[in-house]
């Protein structure tokens, strides 16, 4: 379909959220401080474009948002309130030329099989702003997990486009801002635990966290008995126990944002 290999459940990317997808909803809920970032991003449009919209997480709702996303997993847990999403992919979008006042994605374009002909597509719908929400790949060894998972990180930093590619794709005057990451962070992706390692002892936490899923079982176990150790022994808070009142991290988390 459209020269991009789909999963069962219709994941169009390198993880597949048919199997890790289910619960993801519970622990990657959007989180008002990011989502007023993206908003602002945004300007006045009215009619926006959210592709890999997963769940549903940071469409806002005073605006009318037309959602894709591939993976039935993923759609399945929409909230009610929610419109259906368009079973589509990034690289092949099923709309007009400029038919979006702006457009956004959320920690997706490490997912899409051609990073390129996705920007691309969003550039051709959009008439206005594209607000693209990832992670640096450079910045990835600011979070401690470095130390526990390293496979992890190094997962995540072959996995995340770098920042020029993103320019590069998406053309004319780009904004890329660091997000501040709050201690209480509502969407559970990995640095938002900086300041709670006990969270990344559970297995569901990590799973809502892709990157986990392609660093295997056995390395997977030890890396969580290395960390569950330091937390008990003491020896994480020495390292990094004041991240546990840091009111918030500035690590990986960019918003890019591409103007007309």
């Amino acid at each position: 379909m459209d020269g991009v290999g789909r999963r069962r459940d219709g994941s169009a990317g390198d993880a597949d959220y048919g199997v890790i997808g289910e619960g993801y909803s519970d622990f990657r809920r959007p989180d008002p401080r990011i989502a007023r970032m993206l908003r602002d991003a945004l300007g006045d449009a009215r009619t926006v474009l959210n592709v890999g919209a997963g769940a549903g997480g940071y469409e806002p709702a005073d605006l009318e948002v037309t959602a894709v996303e591939p993976s039935a997993s993923m759609r399945a847990q929409r909230p009610a309130g929610l419109g259906p999403a368009v079973d589509a992919v990034a690289e092949s979008l099923p709309f007009a030329d400029d038919s979006f006042d702006a457009a956004m994605t959320t920690f997706s374009v490490h997912q899409w099989a051609d990073l390129e002909a996705g920007l691309a597509e969003l550039r051709r719908v959009t008439r206005g702003p594209i607000a693209i929400l990832t992670c640096d790949p450079d910045l990835l060894d600011r979070f401690w997990l470095a130390e526990y998972a390293p496979e992890v990180i190094e997962t995540e930093g072959r996995r995340y486009p770098a920042i020029a590619r993103l320019r590069e794709g998406l053309g004319g005057r780009v904004d890329v801002a660091p997000v501040p990451i709050p201690l209480d962070c509502t969407d559970g992706f990995n640095e938002a635990y900086y300041g709670r390692p006990e969270m990344l002892l559970l297995p569901e936490a990590r799973t809502a966290c892709s990157a986990w899923s392609f660093v295997p079982a056995p390395r997977v176990e030890e890396a969580v008995a290395d960390l569950r150790r330091a937390i008990d022994d003491g020896a994480w808070d020495a390292r990094h126990g004041a991240l546990r009142t840091q009111p918030s991290f500035l690590g990986s988390l960019m918003l890019v944002t591409a103007a007309v």
